[in-house]
Parts: structure tokens; sequence; C-alpha cells
């Protein structure tokens, strides 16, 4: 590098780092935040002479006009001729400098504000950031400014569930008009499972006028109740579904705003209605009976195709999802035609009979010039070279993915499953389980430190995820998505050196009004409460790095710390995915604690929690006992657990003792209460 590069090189340094600080200084309260910010003296006056100008072609100028009704631009007509003066001009360049068709430059002076980019969409980014100024302002004034600014990832999205709670067309439009509004350009919409089939399909009506509808208002309630369908014109009938035509506006009115609607249809698990509906494409052929298609009948295949045809008719996106996650494939172990199948195939098992099913179907799908998408379960039994791996069982599927060529989007549950507590639980409404918080949200980073730079160029992006076993409403769904979701789109789209907390939260904070405002209903951020209160300040006992001997291993889906968790001295926090808490699934949970020597002793005690939705329970009894050698063990205490296993809301309870004894060895058994399935989760062994 010459010395005159390196001047300039350092200039430059010093230039970006003058308009971040200028950003923050000024407070620009814009979600995402932009790339760079530079400030200038004077500000442009929106008023009722403003006009706007283009020289997009005619369907982009349309669609523009179209989006802006009902925005605070909606008033400003379109004009042939660009004034110097009081106008808004969207400009469409060839300039090579502009890396992404989203890329825009926008640059507002005392006379005219001018929007430039390569692509339609930058000059739409560009107008969002316009019109959350004015909405964060008073409406009318602008600073003067420029602003270069370009997204990180090319995929921004968000998923809705409609399958356990159906949503009208409406409310999906006007969370495409918030996804738009904060930049995130695509909508992931899962349109059928288990508990109803949404999406009209001409070649098979009973899949809305049967599967769309249960018998029961409640979700849980269908739940433990059979799980059944009903007709349409059954008075008991609860769900919807969204006719072809529905589904072609909704598609027109997203692509407006620059919005991709990727549908996904699950398969080969999650499809109960359709068995239900059509048990022939079932292994038993008996409705009620199997959650997976039956892959060694050619009608399934026949059935999925047809389908898809009518899917692929509706939405032009390049992806179709297929869902591919949680089959138990229990039934095709059982099943003549799925083992006969295996044979035929050279397959070496249930794995591979279902890769089988995914290679097949992604054939089909590249075979009509689409791409195939799906969760991360697509990788077992082997992922083809043209798949998109959409990870959420952490970040695994992802890498794997990418280290094998493949393309991946990163949903990880413990950062993007937006259906978990996001504040104090018992100050929340229900939800299946898990605490994340905007700030939790905020901190993730998409680019795992294992890949290397060529691999990082395979995430395609982030998605926040919205399932709504525990959203009846409307508003609880608002209430679940926003402002988290914001945290995503910045993640999506600003640099990742770029990020600041408290920056972030205090225009999270102003979006949360902005949001109130357009009728909308976020969680109230001004009135957090935060983690549990035990969680900040570690806790000194004798049991704190003492040797920990388990009679039974920990989960290492929830491990935590390991082998240190429970005599660390930290504490958990409201919910037990937090890597505080150690988890125990179908199984007792018994530790010894090691004091090194014999030791007086007043205290033991042990937290645990229960939370019925994701099968966390107390533990039935704890038996806490103590030896001077290892071997030989009295009890000193037994306590049974008094907090019933029906109780919906989280619970938490301290089992432990207090006197006065003498030992070396501290034994603490938490007994499972025998549910199939259920975990004890407990955070620390306190010992004093």
């Amino acid at each position: 590098m010459t010395k005159s590069n390196i001047y300039g090189f350092i200039l430059s340094a010093a230039l970006l780092i003058t308009s971040i600080s200028c950003a923050r200084q000024e407070g620009l309260s814009v979600i995402p935040a932009p790339q760079s910010v530079e400030y200038h003296n004077g500000n442009f006056e929106v008023n009722p002479s403003t006009n706007i100008y283009t020289n997009m072609s005619k369907e982009g100028c349309m669609a523009f006009a179209n989006y802006l009704e009902g925005t605070s631009l909606a008033s400003h007509p379109f004009i042939d001729t660009p004034d110097e003066s009081n106008t808004i001009i969207l400009n469409l360049s060839n300039d090579s400098t502009f890396t992404s068709d989203e890329a825009y430059k926008l640059v507002i002076d005392k006379n005219k504000i001018v929007i430039t980019a390569r692509g339609e969409a930058g000059l739409f980014y560009g107008t969002q950031t316009i019109l959350q100024m004015l909405d964060n302002g008073n409406g009318k004034t602008l600073k003067s400014i420029t602003i270069e600014d370009t997204p990180r990832f090319p995929y921004r999205g968000m998923h809705l569930d409609v399958s356990r709670h159906f949503f009208d067309k409406e409310f999906v439009k006007k969370q495409l008009d918030a996804m738009a509004y904060f930049k995130m350009n695509r909508f992931h919409w899962h349109l059928t499972d288990g508990a109803g089939w949404r999406i009209e399909i001409k070649k098979y009506p009973r899949l809305t006028s049967f599967a769309a509808w249960r018998p029961f208002d409640n979700l849980q309630e269908w739940w433990v109740s059979g799980r059944t369908f009903c007709n349409q014109d059954d008075p008991r009938a609860v769900g919807g579904y969204y006719t072809q035509e529905d589904i072609r506006e909704v598609v027109a009115y997203a692509a407006e705003r620059h919005i991709t609607i990727i549908p996904e249809i699950e398969m080969p698990g999650h499809s109960e209605e359709v068995l239900a509906t059509y048990p022939e494409l079932s292994c038993s052929g008996t409705p009620y009976v199997d959650a997976d298609y039956c892959i060694g009948t050619e009608k399934t295949f026949e059935f999925l195709e047809n389908v898809l045809l009518e899917v692929m008719d509706m939405f032009p996106s390049e992806y179709i999802h297929i869902g591919g996650d949680e089959a138990p494939k229990t039934s095709w172990e059982q099943c003549p035609r799925c083992q006969k199948r295996i044979a035929d195939e050279g397959l070496s098992g249930v794995d591979e009979l279902q890769s089988y099913m995914i290679h097949r179907i992604e054939k089909f799908l590249n075979d009509h010039g689409r791409k195939l998408i799906g969760w991360d379960e697509i990788i077992e039994g082997g992922l083809s070279p043209t798949a998109t791996v959409m990870s959420w069982r952490g970040e695994e599927g992802g890498i794997k993915a990418v280290k094998a060529g493949n393309h991946a989007i990163m949903t990880p549950g413990k950062y993007c499953y937006l259906d978990a507590f996001q504040d104090a639980p018992k100050t929340q409404p229900m939800a299946i389980g898990g605490y994340l918080t905007l700030e939790k949200v905020y901190s993730y980073e998409p680019i795992p430190d294992s890949l290397s730079s060529e691999e990082a160029k395979l995430i395609l992006g982030v998605q926040g995820n919205v399932w709504t076993e525990y959203m009846p409403t409307y508003e609880h769904t608002e209430y679940m998505i926003y402002p988290r979701i914001l945290a995503l789109a910045e993640v999506g789209w600003s640099p990742a050196d770029k990020k600041d907390w408290n920056n972030f939260h205090s225009r999270a904070l102003k979006a949360v009004k902005t949001l109130q405002a357009h009728g909308y209903n976020p969680f109230p951020l001004d009135k957090e409460i935060g983690d549990k209160p035990e969680s900040f300040e570690p806790v000194k006992h004798l049991a704190r790095d003492k040797k920990i001997i388990y009679a039974h291993p920990y989960s290492k889906q929830y491990s935590a710390a390991g082998e240190k968790t429970l005599v660390d001295g930290i504490r958990g926090g409201w919910m037990y995915n937090d890597d505080r808490w150690q988890g125990f699934i179908a199984c007792d949970f018994d530790v010894t604690i090691d004091l090194g020597e014999n030791t007086p002793i007043k205290e033991v005690t042990a937290e645990f929690m229960q939370l019925k939705g994701p099968y966390v329970w107390m533990p039935k009894q704890v038996i806490i006992s103590v030896s001077s050698d290892g071997k030989n063990y009295d009890t000193l205490s037994t306590i049974d657990n008094d907090i019933s296993p029906d109780e919906e809301t989280l619970q938490f309870k301290n089992f432990g003792w207090q006197g006065t004894s003498k030992a070396r060895y501290v034994r603490y058994q938490a007994l499972s209460n025998g549910t199939p399935g259920g975990w004890l989760f407990t955070d620390e062994i306190i010992i004093r």
C-alpha cells in the first residue's frame, strides 16, 4: 500500500467513525441501523406541495404508488419531471458501487430528497428509512443527511404458523406491512401441519372442507381429546383456510413490498390432518393412527406432486419449503410397503427412506424450476447438493450443511423462536416455554466461529419463527412477535460490528410506540421486568467447585456448563433454556457431592421448576442423605412434591433440608414423576 493510499485509508476510516458517532449523537431512530450515516446542516420540510419523481418501470411505479397508500407519503403525487426543489426523487441507477439490488443511497438536503439504487428494492428500502424518520420525528421535518446502506444478508425472514391457529389474510397483510417497514424480505408461510390444512387445493377439496376444521375452540383441549377433525358445516367447526384467490392476493401484496413468500407444505411428518382425510396415504390405512405419509406407496407421491403443482402455480418463489422435521418414522419400521421400498432401493433404514422421499420431491421441484428448502432433519440419511437447510435445532444443521457445500438459513430455537416467554413468565400470557428476551435475540450472531470465510458465504441469513400453539388471538400473536422480530431485522441487515445493544434498545422503545400508533399490539418494552433476581449474583456455599458424581447423565441438549453446573454458584433464570439450568430426561436425578472432608452442615437445598407444556415437571419426591465414608448413608429428609402435574402455569419450588449434621458426602436424589418424555431441571445444589 502506498503512502497516499495509507493516508486515504486512515481518512476514510476516520470519516466512517465520525459518521457512526454522529448517528449516535443525533439519535437517528431507524431499525435496522444503516451502514453509514453523515449529518449536514439544514432540514427538508415535507409539505402538501412535495412531489415524487421516479424513473422506475411502469409496473414498479404502480406497485410503489399502491404501497404508499396509507403511509405518511400517501398524498404526494408522482410527477414526470424531477424538480430541483421540494421533490422526493427515486432514481434507478447503473452505478457499479451498489453491490446489491437492495442497497441504496439516501441524500436529504434543504431542497430535495434523493434515493439512488440499482434495483427497485433499494429505492423501496430507502423510502422505509424516510418513513421511519418521519414517524419518529414530527411527521414533516427531516434532517439533512447522507446514508449509504446495504443489507448484510440476502435472506431476512419471519415464519408464521397458521395451522395451529388460523389467521385471516388481512392479519397476514398487516404483518407484511411491518416486515417491509423494518426491511425484512422473506415470509415463510407455514400452511399445513397436523393441526390443520390451510390452503385450497382444487384436486383435493376435502383438505379444506374437512382437514381445516376442528370440533374444539381450544387447541389444548383438542390435543387431549382425540385430535379429530370435522366438516366445515359442523356447528362446532373452528378453523379456516385461504382460497387460491386469497393466496394470490397476499402474494401480490407481498411483492409490492419486496417480500417473497415461501410456502411450507409439511412432509413426511406432521401430516395427521391429511392422513385423517385420506387414510390410504398412511401405512395403516386407518384415520387418526399415523403421523407420517407412507413412503412405500406411489399414491403418496401422486398426491404430493399434485398438491405441489397447484402450490407452485400460486407461489412464484424460487424456494418451496417441505418441512421434513420431527418425523417419527415408527410406522415405516412395521409397514411392508415401506420395508419393500427400503429393500428395492438398497436403503439402510428409515433415515435413508426419508432421504429417498426428500430427494425424489426435490427432483420434482427442480424439474419445475424450483428449489427445495427444509428443516435440518432433511440432512438425516444424506443431503442432496441443491437443497437448502433451515437450521432450527441449534446451529449444527446449518454448519453441517455449509461444510457440505449447501446453503443454510439460521433460525436456532435458542435465539429465533418467538413463542418463548419474553419477560418474567408469571407476568406474561401463556407460552410454550423457554425464555427469550429482546436482548438475547439481538445478541445472536448467524455466522458460527467454526466456519471459514468461504463457508460463511453459504449462510443466506436469519429467520424468526412464530409457532402459534399458545397464540389463539391476533393480539397475543403480535405481542409475541414485536419487538423481538425487530432485533432479527437488525441482525440480518446491519453489519455485525455496528451492533450496539443500548443504542438499539432506545430505538426499539420508540419503535414500540410507532407500532402501537399503527394499530399493533407489541410487548410493552418500557415495562420489562427482566430475569429472575437470583440469577444475577453468584451464591457462595460449601459445595462450590467441589467434586460431583452423577448416577445418571444429564441431557446433552441441556447440559449447561457440564459437570460443574450444579456447584458453580450460578443460579438459573426464569427458564430452562438459559444455559444455567441442567436437564434430565426420562430418568431420576441422582448426584453425590464430595466436600473433601467431614464438614458441619446445616442446610441442603435445590430448586426445581415445572411447566406443563414442554413436559418439565417437579420431582415426585426428593431424598437427601449424607455419609462420612461414601458407602454408608443416613437419610436426612424425604420431601414429597405437593404441586399438581396438571398445574398449567410456571412453578418453582425449593426441596431442601435444614438441621444439624456432619458429613463429607452429600447425596441428592430427585425422583421423576414417571411421565414419559418428562424432564427434571435444577440449577444448583446449595450446601451451607
